[in-house]
């Protein structure tokens, strides 16, 4: 394991475009990416959460708060969908060979009774539709079997739950891909996932470990101390990062309730 980039308060939706790494940092309204040969930052009005590259390249974004999907241009995201009638806090986002989005909403707003998290569809035209419902807390995602699978990652039901991908893009056949309680341990909450040949890369934040994972059985584990592994992606080879929260100590969610976190990017190579 080496570093590759510190600066952030809490590093989600890492992925990986023409030999650049680029992240949000959710808390810290910022774009890091060292895009321009540094590891940098831009500040955001309002932050990102899950990013992805469309297939034009294009950079497009989850905006946390304003229930939109964004589009990178000339230093800012500017609205690609409007999601505010189907959509409430926005969490990750992945794409598919078409250019159809699929978000998270996470069912959660500081303050508010907590209520069932959905994923929402954007097709290639802008429009939004509800694509499933009913998840605890919805967060990673990820195309398998060639973009005929969906997998996302609930949180707070600590599991990965795949869905089939009908050609029209609706999601069918709800079932069990991981059990991360079972597999890692009691402590164990998924948050990003990253999908690579044999199998799904997760990180378990409060797990203390990224985990290789397929048909619910572990293919390989990367302990992190007491770091808290937040997210990850690969550069589509044999490099792996990894975003890791340094709390000092305290409480995860006390330390985040206080932004008294520091996130690095960790790099691992693969074999």
């Amino acid at each position: 394991m080496k570093p590759y980039g510190t600066g952030m308060i809490w590093g989600e939706g890492p992925r990986w475009h023409q030999g650049a790494l680029w992240l949000s940092d959710t808390q810290g309204s910022r774009l890091w990416t060292d895009h321009g040969g540094t590891w940098s930052a831009t500040k955001l009005d309002s932050p990102a959460n899950g990013l992805w590259f469309m297939p034009d390249g294009r950079l497009v974004a989850a905006m946390m708060h304003e229930k939109r999907i964004g589009v990178w241009a000339d230093g800012q995201f500017t609205t690609y969908a409007d999601l505010s009638a189907v959509a409430g806090p926005l969490g990750d986002l992945v794409g598919d060979e078409q250019g159809n989005l699929y978000v998270d909403d996470v069912g959660f707003v500081p303050g508010e009774p907590p209520r069932p998290g959905r994923l929402v569809r954007v097709g290639v035209d802008g429009s939004a539709t509800v694509a499933a419902e009913n998840l605890d807390f919805p967060n990673g995602l990820a195309f398998i079997d060639g973009g005929r699978t969906l997998v996302v990652a609930e949180t707070a039901a600590q599991r990965l739950t795949a869905f089939t991908v009908d050609q029209d893009g609706t999601l069918t056949d709800r079932r069990l891909y991981a059990d991360v309680a079972r597999l890692v341990g009691p402590d164990a909450r998924p948050d990003g996932i990253w999908p690579v040949p044999d199998g799904i890369w997760v990180a378990t934040t409060t797990g203390h470990a990224v985990v290789l994972v397929r048909d619910n059985t572990v293919r390989e584990t990367i302990k992190t101390g007491a770091a808290f592994p937040i997210a990850c992606c690969t550069d589509g080879g044999n490099r792996l990062f990894v975003t890791l929260a340094d709390t000092g100590g305290r409480p995860l969610f006390e330390a985040l309730a206080a932004k008294d976190v520091r996130t690095t990017v960790a790099e691992w190579k693969l074999e």
